[in-house]
């Protein structure tokens, strides 16, 4: 009997398909965000003080217990988490540009529109939560 492994990827994008709610429109961005910051660290194309960054924000995203815990959020626990993955992105982006992120990106529109809307909305959100989080995985 073969048995058949789902990837976090997936998992999160079944559970994700399902949320309808206030936070939504930066939400969906999840699965993709999560996938390109994976992806980034199987090119040459960043440092290691980059690959540690993104290490951090990838531990946050699986993290059961980190600001906000989707266990007791729920979907919306995942906007801590975009923020500090789009927070990595943009400084990835700073250092190397968006035109070599592209190439990396499989969500919908364009890469730099989604990062700005979902860092400058869940920033909105999270409000003075910002630093903390930044903090809680050594990025502040």
């Amino acid at each position: 009997m073969t048995r058949e492994y789902k990837s976090f990827y997936d998992v999160l994008r079944e559970y994700i398909n399902s949320y309808e709610g206030e936070y939504e429109k930066i939400v969906d961005y999840s699965p993709d965000i999560f996938k390109l910051l994976a992806d980034i660290l199987n090119e040459k194309i960043i440092g290691a003080e980059m690959r540690l960054k993104i290490g951090a924000a990838l531990g946050y995203f699986v993290a059961p217990f980190d600001i906000i815990p989707e266990a007791t959020a729920g979907p919306n626990g995942y906007i801590d988490d975009i923020f500090i993955c789009m927070h990595v992105i943009k400084e990835i982006a700073e250092k190397i540009g968006y035109e070599s992120l592209e190439d990396l990106w499989e969500g919908e529109g364009d890469l730099k529109d989604g990062v700005d809307i979902c860092y400058n909305r869940s920033k909105e959100i999270l409000g003075d939560k910002t630093d903390l989080i930044l903090s809680y995985v050594g990025l502040k």
